[in-house]
């Protein structure tokens, strides 16, 4: 069996157990209102809630405070750099896996032609992970389910390291 199937059917079956397990479900009572794609995901809820509060500070500014980004973000500026794209799911960001988001944050969007400084020397790592995890909270399960995937398939080539 090939590396990306092992992933899924070990992820299929860990919730098929923490979905038949009585303890699971009474620890999973906060979730209620959650589908089971939203309580697999990577983060915690004090992620994302950390998250917005970085995110307001840092990239609010460009991003909007709704992830919405520029509505041009396809379309060069004058100065020939893109605009700040969307992040709440409905542009490119779900295209790229956990590792190239933490290094875009980190580096900066002009190596990828836009205008984004770098962060790398002003968040933490556990900070740049929290805005991460504040914009998935945004994405729908569907768009999620396909960064979730493309996310595997990226730890898979590069072995884990995601």
């Amino acid at each position: 069996m090939n590396n990306r199937k092992t992933v899924w059917l070990a992820l299929a079956a860990s919730a098929l157990l923490a979905a038949c397990d009585g303890s699971a479900q009474q620890s999973a009572a906060p979730d209620a209102g959650k589908t089971l794609l939203q309580q697999m995901r990577w983060y915690s809820e004090a992620q994302v809630a950390r998250g917005e509060k970085v995110y307001r500070e840092n990239c609010a500014g460009c991003h909007g405070s709704d992830a919405s980004g520029d509505p041009n973000w396809r379309q060069p500026n004058s100065d020939g750099k893109f605009p700040p794209p969307p992040l709440n799911g409905t542009a490119h960001t779900w295209h790229h896996p956990k590792n190239m988001l933490r290094m875009t944050i980190r580096r900066g969007g002009v190596p990828l032609g836009g205008s984004m400084p770098p962060f790398g020397d002003k968040l933490s790592r556990e900070e740049i992970d929290a805005v991460i995890a504040w914009v998935q909270s945004h994405w729908s399960d569907e768009i999620y389910s396909a960064w979730a995937r493309r996310n595997a398939q990226a730890a898979i080539t590069t072995g884990g390291n995601q």
